[in-house]
């Protein structure tokens, strides 16, 4: 990869700020919805850099805007999630964490950093007059959980404005699965809607020596579990992003007493709207079943986050980034897989994308998101920052108002 680009030599020169503040962000995690240091932490750093405006409480209390404007011209709004995870961490660095049971296991500390650090670069562009429009720093609590709403933190700024001027929206996740120097992108759905589900089952119950004097509730799971793992093996299309899992079964008091109750949890995943609610629709179908057995049922479908929409023309600005600053990085072109991302929830109401960065530590392990153990090599940190400013960079010079369905020429930063 080249380091002559003159925005790569910006990001270079960053990289010890970066790493200091991805290590400050690391030690320091905190949960969905209680990111009050990282928050002002990340409003001080902004207030920092020439002609930033800087909004607190966005949304909710711990959500950070800021915006860097010229006045008229085309707007973009980049973000990143700032909260933490409820691990236990396992690694023995100098930077591990020291909120106990609090842990930066998905990279929100890098995203934070990196987004940063693309603020700084622009900054400095803006001040040159080099750019023209505005560019948004979205800095968004709350990604990995929501509250008693049933809402993360990504439907709260949305609703707050916080996208409003934006004609586009661009994010990044760093990815343990492929090494530095490379990016995954894929246009179109990329990440799943995610549903929760409750399942009661209610029979009369009654006593474990006599079960043909009752009804059982228990005796009724093993045809609703058959029926309800069926429906993506053969009620939808192989072709079509589906899952139904089951995480949680209660049931029962005693050994010797038929429960008069058997409860069912497990999440829905999904891409397409219809291919949703196929899968709303066949649940409960299923459920059927129970009736012709002698009991009744309750089914509560909890509707989440959208899925990740990453529309094409973007993409196209993201890949054009890439390969004027690093021509040698590697680009992977797939689905992200049917994780849960409320970056859905911005895709859903403006042209957006999210990529994912290349993050595999040197060390060879395996070093998953969401495990005791995940860490990151540093090095893609300048890399990230890079491709968030030079794609925003280029979305400001564009000649024409954006139009989605074309791909258009764009004049670069630095050349």
């Amino acid at each position: 990869m080249s380091d002559n680009h003159p925005i790569v030599e910006q990001a270079n020169n960053l990289a010890g700020r970066l790493v200091e503040w991805r290590r400050h962000f690391h030690q320091h995690p905190e949960l969905s919805f209680q990111e009050f240091g990282t928050s002002r932490f990340v409003a001080d750093v902004l207030r920092e850099m020439d002609g930033m405006e800087v909004e607190t409480g966005v949304g909710i209390e711990t959500g950070v805007v800021g915006t860097l404007t010229s006045g008229d011209g085309p707007a973009i709004a980049l973000r990143a999630d700032m909260d933490a995870l409820p691990i236990t961490e396992e690694n023995r660095t100098g930077y591990s964490s020291k909120n106990k049971g609090v842990m930066h296991a998905c990279g929100h500390d890098a995203h934070t950093s990196i987004l940063l650090g693309a603020a700084s670069i622009l900054s400095d562009h803006f001040k040159k007059g080099e750019l023209k429009g505005t560019v948004k720093f979205i800095f968004q609590p709350a990604e990995e959980s929501t509250d008693a709403n049933g809402l993360s933190g990504s439907p709260y700024m949305v609703r707050a404005g916080a996208y409003d001027q934006a004609e586009a929206a661009l994010a990044l996740h760093v990815c343990p699965w492929l090494p530095v120097g490379n990016v995954q992108i894929s246009d179109g759905y990329s990440m799943a809607n995610v549903d929760v589900f409750e399942v009661k089952i209610y029979g009369s119950g009654g006593h474990g020596a006599y079960p043909e004097l009752g009804t059982d509730s228990i005796w009724m799971l093993g045809p609703v579990m058959q029926a309800l793992y069926g429906i993506t093996a053969r009620r939808v299309s192989a072709l079509d992003a589906a899952v139904i899992s089951i995480g949680q079964i209660h049931a029962g008091t005693a050994s010797n007493i038929i429960p008069t109750e058997a409860v069912i949890q497990g999440t829905i995943r999904s891409y397409t709207p219809e291919v949703r609610d196929f899968l709303a629709s066949e649940i409960k179908k299923a459920l059927s079943i129970v009736e012709h057995l002698g009991g009744t049922f309750s089914l509560n479908i909890q509707r989440g986050e959208p899925a990740l929409k990453n529309h094409p023309a973007i993409n196209q600005w993201i890949t054009q980034a890439i390969t004027k600053t690093y021509p040698g990085m590697g680009i992977t072109r797939r689905p992200f897989g049917l994780g849960g991302e409320d970056f859905g929830y911005v895709t859903e109401k403006i042209p957006g994308s999210m990529f994912f960065l290349g993050c595999a530590p040197l060390d060879g392990g395996q070093r998953d998101l969401h495990t005791p153990i995940f860490d990151l090599d540093e090095a893609c940190l300048p890399i990230g920052t890079v491709i968030l400013a030079q794609t925003a960079g280029m979305f400001l010079k564009k000649k024409t108002k954006l139009q989605i369905d074309q791909n258009l020429e764009v004049e670069m930063l630095g050349t």
